[in-house]
């Protein structure tokens, strides 16, 4: 399928790389299709990827690995907002976590508190909201992004 994009101009997406997200996602209850892509002005080696709506073509939240960023991330959530991703195989599990990128790039936060979790399997996908205070809704990425970058040059 072509998309026309507000990032990527147009784009052509098979139907095998599109998620489900039976419930949307947080704020937007109605985008229920949606692709990762990245970025191939920046290279595949950008941490970044985007979640690019089917639904609205010029809607795309940049996501990542929240692995790349603290190495120990392992939200709690509870089973039951899993249901609608299926049954989870560990192999098959991506978790990613929106960025936020404000007009000063160093003020530049991930969302840890609310990850996506997607089934690659069924190609269905959630975000959900993770228990207790041990995960921020703005941890800062700046710095991290910047010195890993220097330990790839």
């Amino acid at each position: 399928m072509k998309l026309l994009t507000k990032i990527f101009d147009e784009v052509d997406i098979s139907d095998d790389k599109i998620i489900t997200f039976a419930n949307g996602i947080i704020g937007f209850p109605d985008l229920q299709k949606f692709a990762i892509i990245h970025d191939e002005k920046r290279g595949a080696q950008s941490p970044i990827r985007w979640l690019q709506s089917i639904d609205e073509p010029a809607f795309a939240l940049p996501i990542m690995d929240p692995l790349t960023i603290l190495d120990n991330y392992n939200p709690q959530v509870e089973d039951e907002l899993l249901k609608p991703v299926g049954d989870l195989d560990k192999d098959q599990m991506l978790v990613m976590v929106t960025v936020t990128v404000p007009s000063d790039i160093t003020k530049m936060s991930v969302n840890l508190k609310a990850p996506i979790v997607i089934n690659a399997n069924e190609r269905k996908a959630c975000q959900v909201i993770a228990e207790g205070d041990e995960y921020a809704v703005k941890f800062p990425i700046y710095d991290i992004i910047q010195k890993t970058k220097k330990a790839g040059d």
